[in-house]
């Protein structure tokens, strides 16, 4: 008998252990879906699992246990006690199907229906419904009840394409499976016996649903007579959702997270109710604008305190096919135009290039073979830094970038731009546009503007860490930048906000054949960036970044303006080591002593440049023949000019404001007097560079000398060598054929001032 007992015994565990070996995991083949929440725990999207199945995993712990005890009373009350069949059931079943044929009947403990879903059994034949318990027996005998439970409430079907607890309750009721009340979770405990008939069409609840529920609500009034009646909704009917009323919200950006983060459950940074302002006033500004061709625009909005995104639209309209609605503008690499410039002027400002007032010149320049044109084709002469940068001039944008040590493209290479080139491949003109960059890469940088010159990665993830930082100029240039985007004139035209109640810095850019328009600035705390344009490219000449970007940046700020103005919208600032200087007007530079007008600025102490004014000087003026003396006499009189080089005096005269020039110098004059305070600047040829001419070809046979030169002068002598080619006015070109060979070039003015450059002519058959 013993021996048999052992034998039996042995079989037993043979059995249970091949059981345990054989048996798959409960939830290794499914999927499940994935839900996407904005900062405030709002459910942004819930995504399809594979097999378009709503499927949201649930712990056992996280279930409702009104939903659980609802749950096992209804399907199988004797859940703990049965070792996976209950015989008494399946008798009642089987007498109930196949006896009497009142109804039929399955018999099925949870841990059979669990089988049949896990394994896809089919049991209304007698060979499946076998299968189907010797597969919950042997689930039993690897699995504990809790697992067994968890599992089924999340694979129960409950209707259409919705499976498991926890979708059903996000679907349904539009919450989390643990916050169901009482007849919430007795509406999902009977659903899964008939899913279809008891599936909400509608937001009413189906009869067949409120019946069931009723049934069940009348046995748990047994099973717990102290439930308070009115805790069971008995007199009426529960409001319900169906898959239909699921959010379909932020749409790029919830794309976005889907594609490059992991997890079933993502908190994005998004504030939702500036999600929906953003998209609102995207929409309406794109229909406003419909008749000038504007079809579609992208927002992005970041917290500069945190650098996270607190609302991203990607399109006009996500769902709009004609304007590529689905491409997101946000993410999509674009031609920036001059949005890029205020970091070359920060960067500037930090290698002691310039301050707020230094003097810049607007005029025509060769930089190589690159010869840049402002966008309205016009030179405006000098202006200072501050004028040069919210006026977009071009030519002393490219001539900073050029002087720096650490220039724009070394920027956009240490922050990681995607698909930056070679910088040769952009030349000179990558100030100006001919770099792609993305409007999440260019927020970044005027996040990092914003933070005192510390960039990072935007942050999107709430539960991500912050990235690393790295420091793109100095907290004094951050903030020096900002003064100057904040004091751009065309505020007040598109804004009529106090400019005390709210510092607006902002920055406007147009891509090549317009067909980008940009503008991005910090308003308070939130840093926002702007794009107008086609996705195809399409050009339109509306596509200018003040015209058709800067009103709808403004329209976003002016909603944001009650944020702005409370404590908590404050942009915080950073300490900065800044001076107050005065400076003359006119230069820029520390007043000389004839600087008859003075401004104040703020520098960064032993950065900035802060030379003497060499603009306003005194000559000694004959009163009788005019002529300019070099010594002071009894028939002279001191009168003051503004001396300006010869290509600026140009452009000042063309624009009906002519300096008055110096007299002309005496002919018995020398000595110091002589000394040229500027030398001659050469414009052609270039320095270092070999000239073919052909002699076949008249137009190609002589080489063109031009240079500028200081306002006083009045000519200038060309040398090649030791031999002299010609003399000229500043600013008039000279034609040069020599023989092949190397020569030194020098532009000499009448007042002393040398200028020179080195070239190879080569003469080609």
């Amino acid at each position: 008998m013993k021996r048999r007992l052992a034998i039996a015994a042995g079989v037993l565990v043979a059995l249970g252990f091949a059981a345990r070996v054989t048996c798959p995991a409960l939830l290794e083949p499914y999927t499940f879906s994935r839900r996407v929440y904005d900062r405030d725990g709002r459910l942004l999207r819930l995504s399809l699992a594979k097999g378009d199945t709503y499927r949201v995993f649930t712990p056992l712990e996280q279930m409702s246990r009104d939903l659980v005890d609802a749950t096992l009373l209804y399907e199988d009350r004797w859940f703990y006690a049965h070792p996976g069949v209950n015989p008494w059931a399946l008798l009642k079943g089987a007498v109930s199907t196949y006896v009497t044929g009142e109804r039929r009947r399955g018999g099925s403990t949870l841990t059979m229906q669990l089988a049949r879903l896990r394994y896809g059994i089919e049991t209304r034949t007698v060979p499946g419904k076998a299968l189907q318990i010797l597969r919950a027996v042997q689930l039993e005998l690897t699995y504990s009840k809790h697992d067994l439970l968890e599992a089924y409430l999340n694979l129960a079907p409950y209707g259409g394409n919705v499976e498991g607890a926890g979708a059903a309750a996000r679907i349904y009721f539009h919450k989390d499976v643990l916050a169901l009340s009482l007849p919430e979770a007795m509406s999902l405990a009977v659903m899964p016996q008939s899913p279809s008939a008891r599936t909400p069409g509608a937001r009413v609840e189906p009869e067949s649903l409120r019946a069931a529920r009723l049934k069940l609500a009348a046995a748990w009034l047994t099973e717990r007579p102290a439930t308070k009646r009115e805790a069971l909704a008995l007199d009426e009917g529960l409001q319900l959702h169906t898959v239909r009323d699921l959010p379909f919200l932020a749409p790029h950006a919830v794309e976005r997270a889907l594609a490059t983060r992991e997890g079933d459950a993502l908190t994005l940074t998004l504030d939702g109710s500036l999600q929906a302002q953003l998209e609102r006033k995207v929409a309406a500004y794109v229909e406003r604008k419909a008749p000038l061709g504007v079809h579609n625009a992208a927002a992005l909005l970041a917290d500069a305190e945190t650098g996270e995104v607190l609302a991203h639209v990607g399109s006009a309209d996500f769902h709009d096919a004609a304007i590529f609605g689905q491409v997101d503008g946000v993410t999509a690499p674009r031609s920036p135009g001059s949005a890029l410039k205020p970091i070359v002027y920060a960067r500037a400002l930090d290698e002691g290039l310039i301050h707020p007032r230094t003097l810049l010149k607007d005029v025509p320049m060769r930089f190589g073979s690159y010869n840049p044109e402002n966008f309205d084709s016009q030179y405006l002469g000098p202006m200072s830094a501050t004028l040069a940068l919210t006026r977009s001039r071009n030519v002393p944008a490219v001539e900073l970038n050029l002087g720096l040590q650490r220039d724009l493209h070394a920027v956009l290479s240490e922050v990681g731009v995607r698909g930056l080139g070679a910088k040769d491949w952009y030349g000179a003109g990558i100030v100006l546009g001919a770099v792609e960059i993305s409007m999440e890469e260019l927020t970044a940088l005027y996040v990092a503007l914003a933070r005192g010159g510390a960039w990072s990665k935007l942050k999107r993830v709430r539960a991500e860490a912050d990235g690393p930082v790295k420091s793109l100029v100095s907290a004094e240039a951050a903030e020096l930048t900002l003064s100057m985007l904040s004091a751009h004139d065309a505020t007040l035209e598109l804004w009529t906000t106090p400019r005390d109640t709210v510092r607006v810095a902002w920055k406007t850019g147009t891509s090549y054949a317009y067909r980008d328009a940009w503008t991005v600035g910090v308003a308070g705390r939130y840093v926002l960036a702007v794009w107008v344009g086609n996705f195809d490219g399409t050009p339109n000449p509306t596509f200018v970044g003040r015209v058709a970007a800067a009103p709808l940046f403004f329209d976003i700020v002016d909603g944001l303006r009650p944020r702005i103005v409370k404590p908590e919208g404050a942009r915080r600032q950073v300490p900065v080591k800044l001076t107050e200087v005065e400076v003359c007007a006119a230069s820029g530079k520390a007043p000389g002593p004839h600087c008859p007008h003075t401004v104040h600025t703020r520098v960064i102490p032993g950065v900035s440049p802060l030379g003497t004014c060499d603009v306003h000087r005194v000559f000694h003026v004959d009163v009788k023949s005019g002529e300019r003396r070099c010594e002071k006499g009894p028939t002279t009189r001191d009168e003051l000019f503004e001396v300006w080089p010869s290509d600026v005096a140009k452009l000042f005269a063309r624009a009906g404001l002519p300096r008055k020039a110096p007299p002309v110098l005496a002919e018995t004059c020398d000595g110091d007097e002589l000394i040229s305070e500027r030398p001659p600047r050469i414009l052609s040829p270039q320095g270092e560079v070999t000239y073919h001419l052909r002699r076949d070809k008249p137009e190609q046979a002589k080489v063109p000398l031009l240079a500028h030169a200081d306002g006083a002068a009045k000519s200038l002598t060309w040398f090649a060598g030791p031999e002299v080619v010609g003399t000229v006015k500043p600013g008039e070109p000279l034609e040069w054929s020599a023989p092949s060979g190397k020569y030194e070039l020098r532009a000499v003015d009448d007042r002393g001032g040398v200028a020179r450059v080195n070239v190879t002519i080569a003469w080609a058959e």
